[in-house]
């Protein structure tokens, strides 16, 4: 830790920076979301766990769902970090901010904040809100002098600002210098459309800053992929409030994410913005959530993607073996994520060791072991395996080549599955296996919902009475891939099969020239490795 981060660090977050959260109502905008009350709630306490200064909840008056949010998180979250943000606009031209029933909704959501979005682009003043430029600077002045006036604490979004300064700037600028003088905070500049690139975005914050005196935050979305360096660009102009999402959720392709802008702040500008030892539970926070908006975690995410620091060349490798930091930007723990190391057709002995060493296989410095996987990984792979993705069969295969034989806890005499198109449409899956374990030969039957889960029924049926841990296992991810054809019509299939005990989860590979076939092999794969993992002596 550098000296600046140190002093950061002891210092802690206060006011002076605020790192603003809009998952809730921004983020709730992305395509193939949709947000129950208990799922906002869910994820309101895991952004508070994380330490996020300001959670927007919602628009309460909008609609019944956030009225009801902020209901239930007054009442139900004790919040440790986080203040609650309402969201809503400026009042009705031609009315008054005391009259007007969604200033009152916004009052009565009885969140300590408010943050009120306002046009600041002249065209969209004129064809959307359909007032006069000079209405709109007096709808922004009575909205936030009225609820300053009820103890609240104001923000003000100022829509399409940056497409505004460039149409005009001066207005623009008045929009944000009416806001402050108001009583507003913080006055957020919104590139609404995504469209700016950083050196644009810091020399308009730089300007606005000069000339209007306003405390400015950030609001970047991520339509030229911008969003992260444009919100670092405005905090080095003198923004001192970013507003983000988590995992960089939002409308089409989302906003500033959360959590590369945390981590940036905290470790590359030494500036402190979360609580004490916040920021290690970065990835933990970050899955959380994709799991509540039931989104696949994304794999390449900075920071806190479980490729963030993967590393699969053999030359990444040998250098790690020495000295991670030559191949990593900053330590994986410090954001709660782990360094991985992938085996493929480019692994060298580096790679195979720094494996071995993961999964808790002692390969002794024998060189001639390591040599002998290394070649033994290459050539399955030029066959169609892939052990990236499925290291339970890596390690089946690194502990087979280390104990000179494989795991056996059944041997299989013969299997075969049958599908059955009856006049009716419907189908029928039935699978037979004829298996040897403890002494004893087994045939069993089973039906499933398709042929591979007939299969592992039929498995689970022959074998449980042996072992009954079976019970605990279950399939929970099966992916098919054809590899290209070697010879006309034909090809190879890959198998990848995910399973669970409960606990933890592991993935297995099988390779063959029919579907159902590299299926048995990764069934045996994790129905192996899940009993070594259990703890359970080998029977053969």
């Amino acid at each position: 830790m550098t000296t600046t981060e140190a002093t950061a660090a002891a210092q802690g977050p206060d006011d002076s920076f605020h790192v603003f959260d809009t998952t809730l109502r921004d983020g709730a905008q992305r395509e193939g979301i949709n947000l129950t009350v208990a799922d906002k709630l869910a994820i309101a306490r895991h952004l508070d766990d994380f330490g996020v200064g300001f959670i927007e909840g919602g628009w309460p008056g909008a609609n019944p769902r956030d009225t009801e949010f902020f209901a239930r998180a007054r009442a139900e979250i004790d919040f440790k970090h986080a203040q609650l943000v309402a969201f809503g606009a400026t009042r009705r031209a031609g009315g008054s901010a005391a009259a007007d029933p969604q200033v009152r909704a916004l009052l009565e959501s009885g969140a300590p904040v408010i943050t009120l979005v306002a046009k600041s682009h002249d065209r969209h003043v004129e064809l959307a809100l359909r007032t006069t430029l000079e209405e709109n600077l007096e709808m922004v002045r009575d909205t936030v002098s009225h609820l300053v006036a009820q103890g609240r604490r104001v923000f003000v979004d100022c829509e399409h600002f940056f497409d505004g300064y460039r149409a005009n700037a001066e207005y623009a600028k008045s929009v944000v210098r009416t806001a402050h003088e108001a009583g507003a905070d913080v006055v957020i500049l919104c590139d609404t459309n995504g469209g700016m690139l950083p050196a644009q975005v810091s020399a308009v914050v730089t300007t606005v800053l000069a000339d209007t005196g306003a405390r400015l935050g950030i609001h970047a979305q991520d339509d030229t992929g911008c969003a992260v360096a444009n919100t670092l660009a405005a905090v080095d102009a003198g923004a001192t409030h970013v507003q983000c999402t988590a995992n960089g959720y939002g409308e089409r392709v989302g906003n500033a994410n959360l959590f590369p802008v945390v981590a940036a702040l905290e470790i590359k500008y030494g500036r402190r913005v979360l609580p004490e030892g916040a920021l290690a539970e970065m990835t933990r926070i970050s899955h959380a959530i994709a799991e509540v908006v039931n989104l696949t975690p994304s794999t390449h995410q900075p920071y806190v993607g479980v490729s963030a620091f993967a590393h699969k060349a053999g030359l990444h490798a040998s250098a790690i073996k020495v000295d991670p930091d030559l191949y990593q930007h900053i330590d994986p723990e410090r954001v709660g994520n782990t360094m991985r190391m992938l085996v493929s057709d480019m692994a060298g002995r580096a790679s195979i060791e720094l494996k071995g060493k993961e999964l808790g296989v002692d390969l002794g410095g024998d060189r001639a072991l390591v040599s002998r996987v290394v070649e033994r990984v290459k050539e399955r792979e030029l066959s169609g395996y892939t052990y990236e993705a499925a290291d339970a069969s890596f390690e089946l295969l690194l502990r087979a080549e280390v104990e000179g034989r494989a795991r056996k806890y059944f041997r299989t005499e013969s299997w075969r599955a049958i599908v059955e198109d009856r006049p009716d449409g419907t189908h029928a899956n039935e699978a037979t296996v004829k298996l040897w374990a403890k002494g004893e030969r087994i045939v069993a039957t089973a039906e499933g919902n398709g042929p591979v889960n007939a299969l592992d029924r039929a498995l689970r049926v022959a074998l449980e009475r042996f072992y009954p841990q079976l019970a605990k296992f279950e399939l929970v991810d099966y992916k098919v891939r054809i590899l290209e054809g070697k010879h006309g019509t034909e090809s190879t299939t890959r198998v990848l099969i995910a399973t669970t005990d409960g606990t933890r989860e592991w993935s297995t590979v099988g390779v063959a020239p029919n579907v159902i076939a590299a299926s048995w092999q990764a069934l045996e794969d994790a129905i192996t490795y899940g009993l070594l993992h259990a703890g359970v002596e080998p029977a053969e």
